[in-house]
């Protein structure tokens, strides 16, 4: 696994879902899979085989919590530099048409464009990392080519 970052915020937000799927929903397929041992023979019985299938989909998403938070560097967004564009920043772009953009720069776990938190691996998160407040970048996406001026970074 390629090293992750994580936010404060994205450090808990992953162990509390290792904890709920370790508790709840561990416990919610061990009860599945009684009763479907309890409805008889488990070679021929549906209910079975779909059990098994959620636990090992379960352990497998588990495995890979786990392994996120045994490998991520984690970054304390408090701490995070101004200077320049870094994992955890918090960067306001200016389009050439005056439309504002807000981003945060996060690891890809906790990446969600839709609410502003690109990946540093994106295209714009690359293209961003290391810049200034003023710099004037352009950015070619899946979208086309974008250009922005950055306004200031938190």
């Amino acid at each position: 696994m390629d090293m992750q970052f994580l936010t404060n915020e994205g450090q808990q937000r992953a162990l509390s879902q290792l904890e709920f799927l370790r508790t709840v929903k561990r416990a919610e397929i061990a009860q599945y899979l009684r009763e479907a041992v309890e409805a008889g023979d488990v070679t021929r019985n549906a209910a079975f085989d779909d059990a098994k299938f959620e636990q090992a989909q379960l352990e497998k998403r588990i495995a890979e919590l786990e392994q996120l938070l045994a490998n991520a560097q984690i970054v304390d967004v408090e701490q995070v530099a101004t200077e320049v564009v870094s994992v955890g920043s918090v960067v306001h772009l200016a389009a050439e048409n005056g439309s504002t953009r807000q981003y945060t720069i996060v690891g890809s776990y906790e990446a969600d464009p839709g609410a502003g938190r690109i990946s540093h691996e994106s295209p714009v998160g690359k293209a961003l990392l290391g810049r200034r407040a003023s710099d004037y970048i352009i950015i070619s996406t899946p979208g086309g080519v974008k250009t922005y001026t950055i306004i200031r970074v938190e």
